[in-house]
């Protein structure tokens, strides 16, 4: 497709999709003189009302669609339309925008599912919607968002299901799943120009948008690789309990081409707040790294249920890691930072969501002995990751020590239970792990070797636990 002489208004069908973009008078019509407290339809919250309300903000590349590996990304006007990036081209709406982009690649698309499939800075739009009925509309019922989940679900390849037939035909304990899952939703992240000055009394799970190099007039100052192993046994770690886990990587820094290689993830075996067993377990890892020859070049961390994005305490956490690595002498050598979110509603599909970050230091001139008055600056990483021909024996062998490991806690996932209508606990966790599958197709093989140890671990707790007892509490 050639690119248009001039910039051109998308007028939307209005027939294949159900939503328009309002003009200010009709939008000011479906509400009434109470104001928001009035039942505002599904067809007036627009990314007008959103804007005006504070819940989005207009920004260049703030949206993005991807769709059968092609990316398209837009700028988020002040009139809460979109203008498409590499065109120019304006659209009304979402849904007029996703559907010009989709039937580029799939001429077949004959519709867009634009809340569901376009992204604000990484976050569906359709969670925004959502947010916002919770916060003007308590009251309102939630079928009004109900017809972009079946969108969603669409873009998964599945035939969108009627919310009663979906009901009839949820199996036992469903419902607490979705419930919980439901609540995922309203943790909306804030943008790094938002936060301000540090303020002991903000919450410390505040998540915090990542920004790009180029937003902060910067170039990325290292590339890195990562090895499909790494995410494979980061990915398994984080999808074994509902609580947070810990790990460190291992690698090797090249002052010479610039390069961060991530050859090995060490999973820690122990308990956040055990501070006894954290030394012992992180002297472990030092040794292995010795042995290996590697270096430490970052860590990791789930967050369970939540999105990928770093909090206020992660940032400063980063920062510290960074500080550490760069020892005494000032020498430069990055520390990279990897957040894994198994269990997020907002993910695509069974696939976690795994997001490299580095943090920025604030402008200010910046101690280690005393943190700056601003936040560190989270910007995303951009990373190659590097097919591994084989699974390797260290890596199985350390997937059996954390089933031996998790086997008797409390936390740990009940793999036989379900994380949506259609798909179990292990299902995902197959489904995951696959997207880091080394070239050499025996390891399915030896996978279901693991998987079936979590099975066995699971039998004994699962026959003691009610059967509607929900996956994730």
């Amino acid at each position: 497709m050639e690119p248009p002489c001039s910039p051109q208004v998308v007028v939307e069908d209005g027939g294949e999709e159900e939503e328009e973009e309002l003009s200010g008078g009709e939008e000011s019509e479906l509400r009434s003189s109470s104001g928001r407290g009035s039942l505002l339809t599904r067809r007036g919250i627009t990314l007008r009302v959103l804007l005006k309300d504070g819940l989005v903000e207009p920004g260049d590349g703030a949206l993005t669609i991807h769709y059968l590996g092609k990316k398209f990304v837009g700028d988020l006007l002040t009139d809460g339309k979109i203008r498409w990036v590499e065109t120019g081209q304006i659209f009304n709406s979402p849904s007029a925008w996703a559907t010009h982009c989709k039937r580029l690649v799939n001429p077949a698309k004959k519709s867009g599912c634009g809340w569901a499939s376009v992204r604000y800075r990484g976050q569906k739009l359709v969670q925004y919607k959502t947010s916002w009925l919770h916060k003007y509309q308590p009251s309102a019922d939630m079928s009004l968002v109900s017809e972009e989940e079946d969108e969603d679900e669409e873009e998964e390849g599945k035939t969108a299901v009627p919310a009663e037939e979906k009901n009839k035909n949820a199996k036992p304990g469903l419902h607490d799943i979705m419930v919980a899952r439901r609540t995922d939703r309203e943790r909306i992240p804030v943008r790094y120009g938002n936060l301000g000055a540090r303020d002991p009394s903000r919450d410390p799970h505040t998540l915090v948008e990542l920004s790009a190099f180029s937003a902060i007039n910067r170039f990325q100052p290292f590339n890195v690789a990562v090895s499909s192993n790494v995410l494979l046994l980061m990915d398994f770690h984080c999808h074994l309990t509902t609580s947070e886990v810990v790990g460190y990587l291992g690698g090797r820094w090249d002052t010479t081409t610039q390069l961060l290689t991530v050859l090995r993830a060490f999973p820690c075996r122990t308990r956040l707040a055990d501070k006894e067993s954290a030394s012992a377990v992180e002297e472990e890892i030092c040794q292995n790294l010795f042995m290996r020859g590697l270096s430490l070049v970052g860590w990791y961390h789930s967050h369970p249920r939540g999105p990928a994005l770093p909090s206020l305490q992660d940032i400063d956490s980063q920062m510290d890691h960074q500080l550490r690595l760069q020892g005494s002498n000032n020498g430069f050598q990055p520390c990279l930072g990897i957040i894994c979110g198994p269990y997020y509603h907002g993910n695509q599909g069974v696939a976690s969501t795994i997001t490299p970050f580095w943090v920025v230091p604030p402008p200010e001139s910046f101690s280690s002995k005393q943190r700056p008055n601003d936040y560190g600056i989270p910007v995303a990483v951009e990373v190659t990751y590097v097919q591994d021909n084989f699974l390797t024996s260290d890596v199985l062998n350390e997937m059996m020590l954390l089933v031996d490991y998790y086997r008797t806690a409390p936390d740990i996932v009940q793999f036989s239970q379900y994380w949506c209508p259609d798909t179990t606990m292990m299902d995902k966790i197959k489904g995951s792990l696959s997207g880091h599958a080394p070239k050499d197709q025996a390891y399915s093989q030896i996978l279901e070797h693991v998987y079936s140890q979590l099975s066995i671990t699971q039998t004994v707790s699962v026959t003691r636990a009610a059967s509607c007892r929900p996956a994730l509490q």
